[in-house]
């Protein structure tokens, strides 16, 4: 195993986590030669569909996964959040690197706040789940999509176009961008995604030299945090673009998770914290919870607005 191939999309972002885990195998294994592979994925390609209407489920990995199955990687470097819940068979995720920030931000302009930005500002963001919880503390704003790679949806702000955007601070940080943040959401305020400042290090199951290698990149709590708040988005039956927001944060022996369900107009929001042991057992308690309190009502209405005439995307299944 004197070389390993990592793919990764051709982004900014997406290059810099994947250096960085070559930066970290180097550490690990003297000698080792990390090749990088950049590989177009189809999210990469089409970048005029709105991703709720894609629901988000292997929509920028499923290239890198199947470039892992074909042989022509060894590795991938995926953010979590991307990730289908739904694992593909013969691959596993052999490590989850500790955490970055976990926070959504706003990026505005004058260094405005959300509560400062005026009546009717233009406001950018890809995501259900951050219109809906914007919506709820600002129905008055203007929604307007938002795809791109960080430093484009930035320059969307300074340019002038839009009058904020909502980004995670993780990829903000990695790009030294965040010197644009004006706002850091609590997560009282905005829940992130699941697994949102995560890294997911996926390699096939049967390699089993590199999957103890990559296990030494792995990091237990953020790992058992991940699959809290991951099995929450299973249970739910949700992919990555639906109105759907969870953190879980390790405790010494226990995980404590907060979630939540909201309608896409802000008007109703349904939230539960969950604490226990077994963070995948925890996951489906809260989930379960969720459903108790309407959130399968909340979340087939979503699907049945994202679905109404979608588009035809080559490549993507409806």
């Amino acid at each position: 195993m004197a070389v390993i191939r990592i793919g990764t999309r051709g982004s900014a972002l997406a290059l810099w986590q994947t250096r960085y885990i070559a930066a970290r195998l180097g550490v690990l294994a003297h000698g080792l030669h990390v090749e990088v592979v950049e590989i177009v994925s189809t999210g990469d390609r089409i970048t005029d569909v709105p991703l709720s209407d894609v629901e988000g489920t292997g929509f920028f990995t499923a290239t890198l996964e199947r470039a892992l199955l074909d042989g022509r990687v060894d590795v991938a470097v995926h953010s979590f959040k991307d990730l289908p819940v739904e694992q593909t068979p013969t691959l596993s995720v052999a490590a989850v690197p500790a955490r970055g920030p976990v926070e959504d931000v706003l990026c505005a302009r004058d260094g405005l706040t959300l509560d400062t930005l005026p009546a009717g500002a233009r406001i950018g963001t890809c995501s259900a789940r951050r219109t809906a919880q914007v919506k709820a503390r600002r129905p008055d704003l203007e929604i307007h999509p938002l795809r791109g790679n960080v430093p484009t949806r930035v320059q969307r702000v300074t340019s002038g176009e839009l009058d904020a955007i909502v980004l995670a601070r993780a990829g903000l940080v990695r790009l030294c961008l965040d010197t644009y943040v004006t706002e850091v959401f609590p997560i009282e305020l905005m829940l992130p995604a699941p697994a949102q400042g995560a890294l997911a290090v996926q390699c096939r199951s049967g390699d089993a030299d590199l999957v103890h290698l990559l296990a030494a990149l792995d990091d237990a709590p953020t790992r058992r945090a991940v699959v809290a708040e991951r099995t929450l988005l299973h249970v739910l039956g949700g992919g990555c673009s639906v109105p759907v927001g969870a953190v879980a944060v390790c405790d010494r022996s226990q995980v404590v998770l907060t979630a939540g369900v909201f309608t896409l107009d802000g008007t109703r929001a349904l939230r539960v914290e969950e604490r226990g042991a077994d963070a995948s057992a925890l996951g489906e308690a809260a989930a379960h919870r969720l459903l108790a309190l309407g959130a399968g009502e909340i979340l087939d209405s979503f699907n049945r607005i994202a679905r109404l005439d979608p588009p035809l995307v080559p490549g993507v299944t409806p």
